[in-house]
């Protein structure tokens, strides 16, 4: 494909999120390539580099199916039934090398980019989180590798990619997201009308918490109790479970104000991280 024809097809997805899910999956490759021990634990899981790296090429993979219209199931959502797909699919898929693994991870990510861009007007693809439109499983993707690319460079102790621009990026995705991964047990009983802002002029988004149930809207609230102020990319490591909210409050990268700021903290506990 020549360059002018590759960004006609990228032009179909929105600015610039077909080229942030190439370059992350390079940039992964990249740690891969230099990793020196592949047998290496990642810290905070139960996976080595190796395994990790076999996640994210299976799961690329999963996804460029998916974008192609291609049924595959793979749990019901939960994190339970996630995790149980995953480690069965890694149970059966026995790469662990480097160069194959960035490879796989590569060109998957570029598959399911071209088929997302190129059919615009195709169905919504049914993914392990429910019906998603295709920008949003572009989304998806992208947030998705930045989550394993986090641990994979703390793994091999290089800097992670996540930059404010790719956290923007996978706004699409957390807000479709949200309802169906609310923790019943801190939304029951829970009323609560948030705004979301992302420093920097990124996204602002609406949350309400009501009857046992999450809404998410695309615009702030008119009336928030609680107006959260956060940087983009601690908003995303909090969303996924990577670092604590408390050491983010305590240096500033998250403010809180309206009517009642104390809610704040309880936010991130209306979520169970995928």
């Amino acid at each position: 494909m020549d360059q002018a024809a590759e960004q006609g097809v990228r032009g179909t997805l929105p600015e610039g999120l077909g080229r942030a899910v190439e370059r992350t999956a390079d940039e992964i490759a990249a740690l891969l390539r230099g990793a020196s021990d592949m047998g290496a634990a990642v810290p905070g899981s139960a996976w080595t580099v190796g395994e990790a790296a076999a996640h994210l090429a299976l799961a690329n993979e999963l996804m460029a199916d998916l974008a192609e219209g291609r049924e595959r199931p793979y749990g019901d959502g939960t994190p339970q039934s996630l995790a149980a797909a995953n480690a069965e699919s890694l149970a059966v898929f026995g790469e662990r090398r480097a160069e194959p693994l960035a490879a796989m991870i590569t060109e998957q990510a570029r598959r399911c980019v071209d088929a997302l861009a190129g059919a615009a007007d195709g169905p919504a693809p049914v993914t392990p989180l429910g019906v998603l439109e295709r920008p949003e499983l572009a989304s998806y993707l992208l947030t998705h590798m930045l989550g394993h690319g986090y641990d994979l460079a703390r793994a091999v102790r290089r800097p992670h990619m996540i930059d404010a621009e790719r956290a923007g990026l996978c706004m699409p995705f957390m807000r479709a997201v949200m309802p169906a991964v609310a923790n019943g047990s801190t939304v029951a009983g829970t009323t609560a009308r948030y705004t979301i802002r992302l420093r920097g002029g990124g996204d602002a988004f609406g949350v309400s918490v009501a009857d046992a149930a999450v809404r998410v809207t695309p615009q702030p609230q008119d009336r928030p109790d609680c107006t959260i102020l956060i940087d983009p990319v601690v908003f995303l490591l909090i969303a996924l479970g990577r670092v604590s909210p408390w050491p983010a409050m305590a240096r500033g990268q998250v403010l809180a104000f309206g009517r009642r700021p104390w809610l704040a903290p309880r936010f991130p506990a209306l979520f169970v991280a995928p």
